[in-house]
């Protein structure tokens, strides 16, 4: 799938740059989300998302993961969409929340972050009672999660290789004597 929700009734595929995250705040009136929310909802997979850290004139890059890198579900919207010559676009687009404790230094959303045990209710195409997934909306618990700092190099396009994603030791500046 395409990221950046398409919704089906958009004029041109441009739109899918304004609609690659939905805020599950105000998912249900947005007219982009609010069908999708109650009838195209999907699970996209992932082993950690990033967040950067100004720590002076750099920017750090954290990795956030569910346990010990356990393999997780976001949560997702989906749309399919046909352009003007019949090509079908299917497009998706993360739900977003307030963050945890552990995200919460560093930037003020995270992705929602689906528990296993609420899966089959998120992906039911017959629940079309936004109250009925409401509470899965919420914050992922932060005892469940880790975060750790991983190279620099992770923000570069040109560099294709997993180590950019491994743990990092971060210098820490030491305070000279006072006296």
């Amino acid at each position: 799938m395409r990221w950046g929700l398409i919704p089906s009734w958009a004029k041109d595929i441009s739109i899918g740059t304004q609609t690659l995250n939905a805020r599950s705040e105000t998912v249900t009136t947005k007219p982009a989300f609010r069908e999708s929310i109650l009838r195209k909802r999907c699970l996209i997979p992932a082993d950690g998302f990033y967040e950067w850290q100004k720590m002076g004139s750099v920017k750090q890059p954290y990795c956030f993961e569910v346990g010990e890198g356990e393999v997780f579900a976001l949560a997702g919207l989906w749309d399919e969409w046909t352009s003007p010559d019949g090509e079908i676009v299917e497009s998706c687009t993360i739900l977003t929340t307030t963050p945890n404790s552990l995200i919460a230094d560093m930037h003020d959303r995270m992705p929602v972050i689906v528990p296993p045990d609420k899966y089959d209710l998120w992906l039911d195409p017959d629940v079309t009672d936004f109250e009925a997934i409401r509470d899965i909306l919420k914050p992922y618990d932060a005892s469940l999660m880790r975060r750790y700092p991983v190279s620099r190099k992770l923000n570069n396009s040109r560099i294709d290789d997993a180590e950019a994603a491994s743990p990092v030791t971060l210098d820490t500046p030491t305070q000279g004597q006072l006296f």
